[in-house]
């Protein structure tokens, strides 16, 4: 495909009506927004540049083609020089297609491009073929010459959107942390199912809760100290990254289903509480009527909903590292508890 129509570095006077930015390799480790999610310094600039100019702007996305700035996109690894030819010259139809059908008709209009020439490369000659005329504003620069231009074009990095965006996220985990450890609010096995589900049909964090007896109990599988109180916590309903696939679990299905009505095959819960009871009486299985009954005597539970599936796998990791459940193993820092609860579970797999 031929070489992108260009001008060099701020030498055409033409006007754009629309602009496009490049995607960036550095990125959110969870789903957002398309200009929230690419987080390099190239970004920034490219987006705060894009949004001074008061025209309309999109991101050129390896992976998606062509995407509006608040279309919402999970993480992804795609590099465009890096995909066949045959996948750029579809990429390059297909992104035009759809900036036309988002921002067309493209006859007559002045599309500028922030972007390395591979991206170029497979555009342009769609872009004029439709009646576009393309600017290359960045043409023969390097990385560290494309900074200066937009600083040197007044362009400052949005760092407030970004301490914003932690400091909401600082809150949510602050807030389900405070909630989950809030003992008062744990119920019985017996009345959370006897709620049948009213509230509990949504996304959200549980934490159990073990009574004296309980914990005595685990003490003596496990060989190592369990004291009475939090003992687990975990999340039901999360969108699977990075496949992006919805989970039809909720609150209730996961506890009264899995927890209290299921198989340890299908739990982790119930296999880390069936190997360690297991031990106490060293059967070499795990009885699953005697387990169910004896959850339902020593444990509590509290669920706490959140309606954001997407966010939600990444909320638990935050929380857990907060409150640091004993029986809880995967990301988890080492622990005579977590060593010892390993070896058990290996035995009843």
């Amino acid at each position: 495909m031929a070489s992108a129509p260009a001008a060099h570095p701020d030498s055409n006077p033409e006007q754009p009506d629309l602009l496009l930015v490049t995607c960036v390799k550095k990125k959110l480790a969870v789903p957002a927004a398309a200009k929230d999610l690419y987080i390099s310094s190239l970004f920034k600039k490219q987006r705060t540049y894009a949004e001074g100019r008061g025209i309309p702007w999109f991101i050129l996305s390896a992976e998606h083609g062509l995407v509006a700035p608040d279309n919402w996109l999970a993480p992804y690894e795609r590099y465009l020089p890096d995909t066949p030819p045959t996948y750029r010259a579809a990429w390059g139809a297909w992104a035009v297609e759809r900036l036309d059908l988002l921002a067309g008709p493209l006859l007559g209009k002045v599309v500028e491009i922030h972007a390395g020439a591979p991206y170029i490369n497979a555009i342009a000659d769609h872009l004029t073929a439709k009646g576009a005329t393309v600017v290359n504003r960045l043409e023969g620069l390097t990385m560290g010459a494309r900074l200066q231009w937009y600083t040197s074009n007044g362009t400052v990095e949005p760092d407030a959107e970004g301490v914003l965006e932690n400091e909401r996220a600082h809150a949510a985990t602050s807030s389900f942390v405070t909630m989950l450890l809030d003992e008062s609010q744990a119920v019985a096995p017996t009345e959370f199912l006897g709620h049948d589900g009213e509230g509990l049909r949504f996304h959200g964090l549980y934490s159990w809760w073990v009574d004296d007896s309980g914990a005595s109990d685990l003490t003596s599988g496990l060989d190592t100290q369990v004291s009475r109180g939090l003992i687990y916590a975990g999340l039901a309903g999360a969108t699977r990254w990075p496949s992006g696939k919805r989970s039809s679990n909720t609150l209730w299905s996961r506890i009264s289903g899995m927890h209290l009505g299921g198989r340890h095959e299908f739990s982790t819960f119930r296999k880390t509480l069936g190997s360690i009871l297991a031990n106490t009486t060293g059967s070499s299985t795990i009885d699953e009527e005697a387990l169910t009954i004896w959850m339902k005597q020593h444990l509590k539970v509290l669920a706490v909903p959140h309606h954001d599936a997407d966010t939600l796998g990444k909320l638990e990791d935050d929380v857990l590292r907060k409150i640091d459940p004993p029986l809880n193993l995967q990301g988890m820092s080492p622990s005579p508890i977590r060593k010892r609860l390993k070896e058990l579970r290996r035995n009843n797999r």
